[in-house]
């Protein structure tokens, strides 16, 4: 058991770490049309997930869910949600805005637990509860002293947070709806992708180095998934939630000790007020875990046949 820890603990580390540099991938190709990009991203991921399907022997199940018309429904909602989220990331980095993409992954677990509470009933604490206010005032305050909202922060939050609330009503395996999700919307980038060669602007194929970065799209895209994948099924959630900070603290040190971004004291506060209600949440989920952990459970010796959840 402590061996299969420690081996969900590399590879959750290696998933969170290579999310963590994608700043640094998709400054490569910064030169490139977000919108391009975004094409290429999901083309090439649809091959090589559809690749790494059939080398898992999944065919079966992959063409099972496709004879799912309301699971296709959902998961097509699903497929817009993270277009629009990795089209917005694409177009931070390029845009230089990395710092904001860093505090709208760093507010998404609180977004996630505000989605839950509105739409599946779940129910929020006082410190949760003050949480959530915390960074609410953060994202108001940078909100005031910016002159307009962090929009590319909120919209990578809730966009990923809305993402993950169907994927779990959906109840499809992440590789396996991945690689639909991707399927979906493949043929429409393909037909954009050929539109651009047809008009002369495509930056594919052109004999520069643009012609192994874009490709390199997919790799990048579903690798660390299956690294957290394999994290997640040997990992403790709690475990799992503290490893993805990982992920925005590199955006935020990337940001603004790499590409110079902006970051005064002004700034600094907003992210103050936000961080703090991060460290309010995680708190009291490690307290909510160990009560778990440590609960006796009454109801084995009278139901020995059911599964804990």
């Amino acid at each position: 058991m402590a061996n299969e820890q420690k081996i969900g603990v590399f590879y959750g580390l290696a998933a969170y770490l290579l999310w963590g540099f994608f700043p640094l991938y998709f400054k490569q190709v910064a030169s490139v049309p977000a919108s391009e990009v975004l094409a290429h991203r999901i083309l090439w991921s649809a091959v090589f997930l559809l690749s790494l399907v059939c080398l898992r022997r999944q065919r079966r199940q992959l063409a099972a869910l496709c004879r799912q018309p309301r699971l296709l429904i959902q998961l097509t909602a699903t497929t817009l949600l993270i277009a629009v989220n990795w089209l917005v990331f694409i177009y931070a980095v390029a845009a230089g805005h990395v710092l904001q993409s860093s505090l709208g992954y760093f507010i998404n677990p609180l977004v996630s637990a505000l989605l839950g509470f509105s739409f599946l009933g779940e129910r929020l604490n006082r410190v949760q509860s003050c949480s959530l206010l915390l960074a609410t005032l953060g994202v108001a305050y940078l909100t005031l002293i910016q002159g307009k909202p962090p929009w590319i922060a909120l919209t990578l939050a809730f966009s990923f947070g809305l993402y993950g609330l169907l994927r779990k009503r959906a109840g499809v395996g992440p590789t396996l709806g991945l690689t639909l999700e991707t399927l979906l919307l493949a043929p429409i980038a393909l037909v954009y992708l050929l539109i651009l060669a047809h008009k002369g602007t495509l930056n594919f194929a052109a004999g520069t180095r643009l012609d192994l970065w874009l490709p390199l799209s997919g790799v990048v895209t579903a690798v660390p998934l299956i690294w957290f994948n394999a994290a997640a099924k040997r990992l403790r959630l709690v475990t799992i939630g503290f490893l993805q900070y990982i992920t925005p603290s590199l955006h935020f040190l990337l940001a603004i000790f790499l590409f110079n971004e902006p970051f005064d004291n002004s700034r600094l506060i907003g992210f103050i007020l936000v961080w703090s209600g991060l460290l309010l949440y995680s708190f009291n989920a490690l307290q909510l875990a160990h009560i778990k952990k440590n609960a006796p459970v009454k109801t084995q010796a009278l139901i020995p046949t059911e599964k804990q959840p």
